[in-house]
């Protein structure tokens, strides 16, 4: 997978072929939705709360004796039943959203997602940006490249860019993100994705390095043979003299 690369003056400079392990990978839609949905369930608030019967101020006594009258049985003035009463099952601001997912299905959704966008052609490369902090040097550079301003652009950094974070901050719908905080819902919602060249990279250190790889030298220090403790036997006790 390939990808076209710009220069900081927005004419085609080239293109960069792109990591497979991370662009190329067998799309899972199903893992996709999983992955949107925890990322979108965690970030939830919630605002709405009630107030149930035990919170509401007023008396518990029974308003009447529970024969005799003819009418419905009614306990407390702060029943749900009542008017001003608690709400029963109603929402409450305690309520816990939050949801996980292993570790090895959440990169791989990132690399699904990534995968897809590469494959309708989404991902445009930039080869680097100067550091002056002028918005419209940056909205005339993404018309250069084709971009449609209004609709979702995100900037994959490789490390903080004064330069792109100030001058994106006043165009409509442009987020700047770093490498290593690449998510699903970024990806997934925005129209064109603008990596630094440097940024492919960087992501690809932070999100395919194999946990399990050890450096060569601690390998052959805890494979090394160790030396075995040489324990001595006790000395044998002399039998005693004979009387």
């Amino acid at each position: 997978m390939k990808m076209d690369v710009f220069s900081a003056s927005g004419t085609k400079s080239g293109s960069v072929d792109l990591p497979a392990s991370m662009f190329e990978v067998e799309i899972n839609k199903g893992l996709i939705h999983l992955a949107l949905v925890r990322q979108q369930s965690n970030r939830r608030n919630p605002i709405a709360h009630v107030r149930t019967r035990g919170e509401i101020r007023g008396s518990t006594k029974k308003l009447f004796q529970q024969k005799g009258t003819g009418q419905a049985r009614r306990g407390p003035k702060r029943s749900p039943v009542l008017r001003g009463g608690g709400k029963a099952f109603g929402p409450r601001n305690e309520a816990n959203f939050t949801k996980d997912m292993p570790k090895k299905m959440r990169r791989k959704a990132l690399f699904c997602s990534l995968s897809l966008r590469a494959k309708e052609g989404a991902i445009v490369g930039l080869e680097n940006y100067p550091d002056d902090m002028k918005t419209k040097n940056l909205s005339a550079l993404l018309e250069k490249m084709s971009m449609e301003i209004g609709r979702r652009i995100v900037i994959v950094l490789p490390a903080r860019h004064k330069g792109l974070e100030l001058s994106s901050r006043n165009i409509p719908r442009v987020k700047t993100i770093l490498a290593s905080y690449l998510n699903p819902e970024d990806i997934l919602l925005a129209k064109k994705i603008i990596f630094l060249v440097d940024a492919v990279k960087v992501a690809e250190d932070t999100f395919v390095k194999n946990e399990k790889d050890v450096k060569p030298a601690q390998i052959e220090s805890e494979t090394a043979e160790k030396p075995k403790k040489v324990t001595k036997k006790p000395a044998a006790k002399k039998p005693s003299p004979k009387k």
